[in-house]
């Protein structure tokens, strides 16, 4: 990891609190999942897939800083990392495609 000394040890104690954070978002993705019927479950899933994904370069970051910057506090981050993924805008897209289809 690059940084000071402090800013490594800061980002250190930050960082088992994102993937505890990555690990809660993505339990409530599973259990809502095991709840669901096709096609449902299989778009649920890929947000499942989206936030490991998303938790393997988060993780994998080597600075600091960015722990620091990004995730001291932590808010919505994981929610802001699966909506501005090209696979969650296009579910977004044929959901909204198919409401308007019903509505007429």
């Amino acid at each position: 990891m690059t940084g000071t000394p402090n800013q490594i040890e800061w980002a250190e104690q930050i960082k088992p609190i994102v993937n505890a954070e990555f690990d809660r978002v993505a339990a409530a993705f599973t259990a809502l999942a095991a709840t669901q019927p096709e096609p449902t479950r299989s778009e649920t899933l890929t947000i499942v897939q989206i936030i490991e994904e998303q938790r393997a370069e988060v993780m994998s970051n080597p600075s600091a800083g960015y722990f620091i910057s990004h995730w001291r506090e932590l808010s919505d981050q994981v929610r802001h990392l699966i909506a501005a993924d090209p696979r969650h805008k296009k579910m977004q897209l044929k959901r909204t495609a198919k409401r308007a289809t019903v509505a007429v």
